[in-house]
């Protein structure tokens, strides 16, 4: 169970990152963001772009000079992920586009149209180039009924899970927790919008940047393990985020057991060797605060070095990470619908295997 957990914990950490690191009168940076993130709950409708792009991959380590793994890191150096979304709250609607661009020798772009409700998730079928798939299911929508798909893996179908308002406001309230924790002066400070690569005509109220050094990285993971995540355990506790997230009390009582008994001595050693092999060049999440209060743009830039002493084996990665939020609160204008051209999980199965895949 609490492999569930963590997996859980996780990605509402991550998705407080990126709201938090979201009034002509600039507040101090700390409070706008808190206010920014409460803003963020009255998204009812949104179009939004999302885009992660691999600056840099480099590898200095015996298993990268086989062909193989050279191969994929020639893929992945450049790749680029993007994601176009159009979003509605009432009733639950959303399309998204998600793009891969990878280079190398395997060049090549996938894209893959998605529409989900409440009930269902339709998938369109690509054409992949080095996964070829029979023409009778290229171009179709996979649907999957979710009810379905929960009582055959012998589950009991819990539609909270797509309830985006108890969503929003779990992600308010977990931003707020972890916000709380770390020192305004040395995590966050206004920038110039000047300074900061926003989109054509976006005009920004306020610039919040959120950034951790080589200097101050032990204490931001001390502060998120030791204070921030228990504050988080005790949301998670309540029965509305509790039930929605398919978890027991049992699962909350027994990480926040693992986390009181956990050795300081053995965390503060483990970070202190981290500073033996992780290099922070650049690790900074810029925010921008529109005049209606949205932190309705992000972008994360990362810099980092890992040295392995032992082997000195030698990784440098550099990934950018932008998020655009426009038209919120109008009328969505949805391209795809709901599609008819569609295959069931049977169908596809069935064209599958008739073609010896």
């Amino acid at each position: 169970m609490s492999r569930k957990f963590y997996m859980s914990a996780l990605v509402l950490i991550m998705s407080a990152v990126l709201v938090l690191s979201g009034c002509n009168t600039k507040k101090e940076p700390k409070e706008a963001l808190g206010s920014a993130a409460i803003q963020a709950l009255k998204m009812d409708s949104y179009v939004a772009t999302n885009q992660i792009k691999i600056v840099d991959l480099t590898i200095d380590a015996a298993s990268a000079d086989n062909s193989e793994m050279g191969a994929v890191i020639s893929m992945l150096k450049n790749a680029e992920i993007n994601v176009s979304q159009i979003y509605q709250k009432d009733p639950m609607q959303t399309e998204a586009t998600l793009e891969v661009k990878l280079t190398g020798d395997m060049s090549t772009t996938i894209t893959i149209p998605i529409v989900m409700t409440t009930e269902k998730m339709y998938i369109k079928i690509p054409n992949i180039p080095f996964l070829p798939m029979p023409e009778s299911v290229v171009g179709k929508f996979l649907v999957m009924d979710l009810k379905e798909l929960a009582e055959e893996s012998g589950e009991e179908f819990n539609p909270d899970m797509f309830n985006t308002e108890k969503t929003q406001k779990l992600a308010g309230e977990v931003s707020s927790a972890v916000l709380a924790e770390y020192d305004s002066a040395t995590y966050f400070k206004n920038v110039e919008p000047k300074d900061v690569e926003l989109p054509d005509g976006y005009k920004a109220k306020q610039v919040v940047q959120f950034s951790v050094t080589n200097d101050n990285v032990k204490e931001a993971l001390t502060i998120l393990i030791n204070k921030a995540l228990p504050k988080v355990l005790d949301i998670l506790g309540k029965e509305e985020y509790r039930t929605m997230l398919n978890l027991e009390s049992s699962d909350i009582e027994e990480m926040k057991k693992e986390l009181q008994e956990g050795n300081q001595d053995e965390l503060g050693k483990a970070l202190d060797e981290m500073k033996d092999y992780l290099k922070i060049n650049t690790f900074t999440v810029n925010t921008a605060i529109d005049k209606d209060n949205y932190p309705s743009y992000t972008d994360m830039n990362t810099d980092v070095e890992i040295n392995d002493p032992e082997t000195n084996e030698k990784v440098k990665l550099v990934l950018q990470m932008k998020s655009t939020f426009s038209k919120i609160n109008e009328k969505p204008a949805f391209s795809i619908g709901i599609p008819t051209d569609v295959l069931t999980m049977d169908q596809f199965e069935e064209e599958m295997g008739g073609l010896g895949y």
